[in-house]
């Protein structure tokens, strides 16, 4: 189950993407942050009734303390990237995420890689290569060039990093609270944090009436209620590394919901570069 749970949040969180996305046409990244945060704590609360409210302990906020400015910086990072560039380009960055575990870990508990992990890491960098090979008519570091020159597949790549440290501290805040629990107060600690941001960043005349009557940020609402149950009951089930990288097939949901909906292009580059970084993910996570 905690396969098919992982895939779902994959799915939705590709879905969520291409409705901000959108909303991001119109909107200040702090304020499409905030709403994706906002809009899904109503489809949340419905959970409540099931919820087991836990003993917390001193850990549990202490790990929420850290957690808390880590997590809103990737996710500005995060969106800020799938604003100013191609949903193709920038989400398959993510895949970086267990590389960047892998060097925490050297440089924190000095442990070494495998050779399987190894090749991972080579499969995610190719990939990442092949990610703008049309460029290579213009040489042979032209792909590498063109990555540094999208500014959103850098912004992608250090929120990955981010994502790295906090994948493992959310699975410790699940340890010392419980899933369902963690999945509704999280989200309106980030809601409530992001609001203040917002504010300064967007404005007053931002945060009005017609918030409540756009029915593209209930979408997103309901999108990411769903990713974020399906992400949290995967982490419960299943130690991170396989968990994360089953999710990171959004990124083939999102090179083909970017060819689909935003007509983007160098589709079939981009899906051969995002299936080796997958192979790349699961030699490093699994093996």
């Amino acid at each position: 189950m905690w396969f098919l749970y992982s895939l779902s949040a994959a799915l939705f969180i590709s879905l969520t993407d291409v409705v901000s996305k959108k909303a991001l046409s119109k909107e200040s990244t702090p304020l499409t942050a905030w709403v994706r945060c906002t809009y899904s704590i109503p489809f949340l609360l419905l959970t409540v009734p099931f919820v087991e409210f836990p003993a917390l302990d001193k850990t549990f906020f202490y790990i929420c303390a850290i957690l808390l400015p880590l997590e809103i910086t990737s996710f500005l990072l995060y969106l800020e990237a799938l604003k100013i560039s191609p949903l193709s380009l920038t989400l398959p960055f993510l895949s970086f995420t267990p590389v960047f575990l892998i060097i925490t870990s050297y440089l924190t508990l000095g442990e070494s890689v495998d050779t399987s992990g190894f090749i991972g890491i080579l499969m995610v960098t190719a990939g990442a290569y092949l990610m703008n090979v049309h460029t290579l008519k213009h040489g042979l570091l032209e792909p590498v060039r063109a990555i540094t020159r999208e500014r959103g597949s850098l912004l992608m790549l250090i929120a990955a990093f981010i994502f790295s440290i906090t994948s493992n501290l959310g699975k410790i805040a699940i340890q010392h609270s419980n899933t369902l629990f963690f999945s509704v107060f999280y989200p309106a600690l980030l809601s409530l944090s992001l609001f203040p941001i917002m504010i300064f960043k967007s404005g007053k005349e931002s945060f009005n009436k017609s918030l409540l009557t756009r029915k593209g940020f209930y979408i997103i609402g309901i999108f990411q209620a769903l990713e974020i149950l399906f992400h949290f009951t995967a982490v419960a089930l299943i130690e991170v590394p396989y968990m994360i990288s089953v999710k990171r097939t959004s990124l083939l949901f999102g090179i083909i919901f970017g060819a689909v909906f935003f007509g983007e292009t160098h589709i079939r580059e981009r899906l051969a570069g995002g299936i080796i970084m997958i192979i790349g993910v699961i030699l490093i996570s699994v093996f």
